[in-house]
């Protein structure tokens, strides 16, 4: 089969891969229709994990079953599904309390599992024609049979419950202000998710103009930080107090204000700062333990100078982590079913599979318009 595969820092290329199988009763294969390119992606794209090349990527699978196990219960050949990027069991101790994001039986000596990436197991991608799910009963979300809303039901995979995740990680509530820093895809999933959980005003920080324009046109209030800095920006309109709670959709490839240079640390200081305190921080943005390409030795090892007295003085909590998907997705979509929530809107570009390299390339330089990127290996 065709897939995306990686070849080393800021290349991809479509390859003959061999076909997934069937290798337990609880598997199924699933005929890729869509597949996005994440954020996440980049990071290992660009070489800033220990991605090695070969690895077939793609973590936000949506597609139709085409074999099942002898195992599998609840599925069919046929059924329309989107799984999420966590690989899980749903029976270990961590599957059993809601935390998917760290199963600790799909990859053994690791919290947590995933498809196509790095140190998270052996499941290849799936932006590939096919895909094999494990312990598929429970991966498996079923979707309305058809092709409606494709480009909605696949951001299920991962970016709309992680944003929704970064609310739940920050407790946003009805009436809370909140600030959500960074306007790419999971930004503005975070941002959309606050206004979905009743935010009285959401504030989207970033300095790419195009992605400020998605975050006002959603009705959140645009921060460009080239123009000063944001916290302060933020607390000129919320009474000099700033705001009840704050998402960091960054990660820890952040830019320096004004500079071009990566700050690892600075998203997690700006929003100590931007958050009143009592006020409540949620990290859904990626944070390694360890990045060959930090900018200085201590970043190499995931150690970062972050403001721990004020986080302390203020009295803020923080919550981390990656998102348990399952958590999420089923009443996710069961609002975009109902058209309550339509996350669509962060999709700029759908594209067959084999023009992946360009994509990823272009995505990666923030040019002509690319937020998020879905590509179609397979006729829906």
């Amino acid at each position: 089969m065709r897939a995306v595969v990686y070849k080393g820092p800021f290349e991809v290329a479509i390859e003959q891969v061999e076909d997934p199988r069937i290798q337990h009763p609880n598997d199924v294969l699933v005929r890729v229709t869509s597949t996005a390119i994440c954020g996440s992606d980049l990071h290992m794209y660009e070489g800033r994990t220990a991605a090695e090349p070969g690895i077939v990527f793609g973590h936000e699978n949506l597609g139709v079953v085409e074999e099942t196990g002898e195992g599998v219960t609840t599925l069919s050949k046929g059924d329309r599904v989107v799984m999420p990027f966590n690989v899980a069991c749903g029976f270990c101790k961590n599957c059993s309390a809601g935390f998917t994001g760290f199963c600790l039986t799909v990859n053994p000596g690791f919290a947590g599992g995933a498809y196509g990436y790095v140190a998270m197991g052996p499941y290849t991608g799936g932006q590939a024609e096919y895909v094999r799910v494990p312990y598929a009963d429970f991966n498996c979300l079923k979707l309305p049979e058809g092709t409606e809303k494709e480009t909605d039901f696949v951001l299920l995979a991962d970016i709309f419950p992680t944003g929704y995740h970064g609310n739940e990680l920050a407790d946003v509530r009805p009436g809370d202000t909140v600030a959500v820093y960074g306007a790419g895809p999971v930004g503005l999933m975070a941002a959309y998710s606050a206004m979905l959980r009743g935010a009285s005003k959401v504030f989207v920080v970033d300095r790419v103009a195009e992605r400020l324009q998605k975050a006002r046109e959603i009705g959140a209030v645009p921060i460009d930080f080239t123009q000063g800095n944001p916290a302060e920006q933020i607390k000129e309109q919320t009474g000099g107090q700033g705001t009840d709670k704050g998402i960091d959709a960054v990660g820890y490839q952040a830019q320096a204000q004004g500079e071009d240079r990566e700050e690892p640390a600075i998203v997690l200081n700006s929003l100590v700062e931007t958050v009143r305190p009592t006020g409540a921080l949620g990290i859904p943005g990626l944070y390694v333990p360890s990045d060959p390409g930090g900018p200085d030795e201590q970043a190499k090892k995931g150690m970062l100078m972050v403001s721990v007295g004020r986080l302390f003085e203020k009295g803020l909590r923080m919550g981390t982590g990656q998102c348990n998907v399952k958590r999420y997705n089923r009443h996710l979509r069961d609002m975009i079913i109902e058209d309550r929530a339509k996350p669509s809107f962060v999709v700029s570009h759908e594209l067959p599979l084999d023009e992946a390299s360009s994509a990823y390339e272009k995505f990666d330089k923030r040019v002509e318009g690319y937020t998020k990127v879905v590509l179609h290996p397979q006729a829906a």
